[in-house]
């Protein structure tokens, strides 16, 4: 039973279930196994965000976040990120949540909760030029994440604005542009409802110059999200035509998310094989391989140079 400070946090920062449904959001369900896969994810997300407004303690909270299956795991821990995220935001009597669940119970799910601290900053309307401030804060790779996850939390509520509307312009002419741009393709995963051909011309209706990001961001929710069968990811892969590099880097982005957290999937091992030529293990190596001796953040952040080295190996790879 939910203690009084717990049912007030509820009261206040609660989100109906009903929010991550296809009909409500507006998403296209053209099919129905990837909607219900994907409805089960907004699910699990929105389980673990309630879950860290009622319980901080990552101990405490990590037990709650025990009880969702294995290979949905890390979207519980993403949802839980959004929740102490936010808490550590409006509540600043307590600082420091969010820190403590990362250096504890959530580092290894840490890909994934540095994407659900950027959902709280997106939905609290923090502009992502003040909420650079906060990323600074984190690791110098994975803080990325975060942009991120504020460029999927914008994609996926309001994506009539950010895909398809006025807001379609990046938001930002430095590299959290591109980083934004990264999560904003993870997004069309789900408002395309997983379907490969409208994802393709959706991004074909972006500047070119934006393309390369938003296929690497579908790449990555493929392989981590799953939902369509071998035939689909393959001609996602065809789909992606030029861009099937940045497509296998984000890919085995998601291989090595759950390598880290020991939550491996039969979709990510099948994504891997087919969108990189390689093995899921293969791919979470590959990322581990790239990162050595990265050189400082300069005019463009390690970070890039992290995901060139990666989509470069995949280039050789095809030629």
């Amino acid at each position: 039973m939910l203690g009084f400070q717990a049912t007030v946090r509820e009261f206040v920062f609660g989100i109906p279930q009903r929010e991550t449904t296809f009909a409500r959001r507006g998403f296209r369900a053209s099919q129905d196994t990837a909607r219900k896969r994907l409805e089960h994810i907004g699910e699990v997300f929105l389980y673990g965000y309630h879950a860290a407004l009622s319980q901080q303690d990552p101990e405490a909270l990590n037990v709650l976040l025990g009880f969702v299956e294995r290979g949905s795991c890390g979207f519980a821990f993403e949802g839980a990120a959004m929740g102490l995220s936010l808490l550590d935001c409006v509540l600043p009597w307590k600082k420091g949540r969010l820190n403590r669940f990362l250096r504890g119970p959530g580092q290894a799910h840490a890909y994934m909760v540095h994407a659900g601290a950027g959902w709280a900053h997106a939905k609290m309307g923090h502009s992502l030029r003040s909420s650079m401030r906060y990323v600074d804060r984190f690791d110098r790779l994975l803080r990325w994440l975060i942009v991120d996850g504020y460029g999927f939390c914008k994609g996926y509520f309001d994506w009539k604005e950010y895909v398809a509307g006025v807001k379609r312009k990046s938001v930002a002419s430095d590299y959290a542009g591109r980083a934004f741009d990264q999560g904003l393709g993870r997004s069309l995963w789900f408002v395309e409802g997983a379907d490969v051909c409208s994802i393709g011309k959706r991004i074909a209706s972006f500047p070119e110059p934006r393309r390369a990001d938003l296929w690497s961001g579908v790449g990555l929710a493929c392989a981590y999200a799953g939902g369509v069968d071998r035939g689909a990811v393959m001609k996602l892969r065809d789909v992606a035509d030029t861009f099937r590099p940045e497509v296998a880097q984000g890919a085995a982005f998601a291989a090595k998310a759950r390598q880290r957290a020991g939550n491996p999937t039969d979709h990510t091992e099948m994504a891997c094989q087919v969108l990189c030529g390689i093995p899921a293990g293969a791919a979470a190596r590959l990322t581990d391989e790239t990162r050595e001796s990265l050189p400082e953040d300069s005019t463009e952040p390690a970070y890039e140079e992290w995901r060139r080295r990666i989509q470069w190996k995949f280039r050789q790879a095809t030629r």
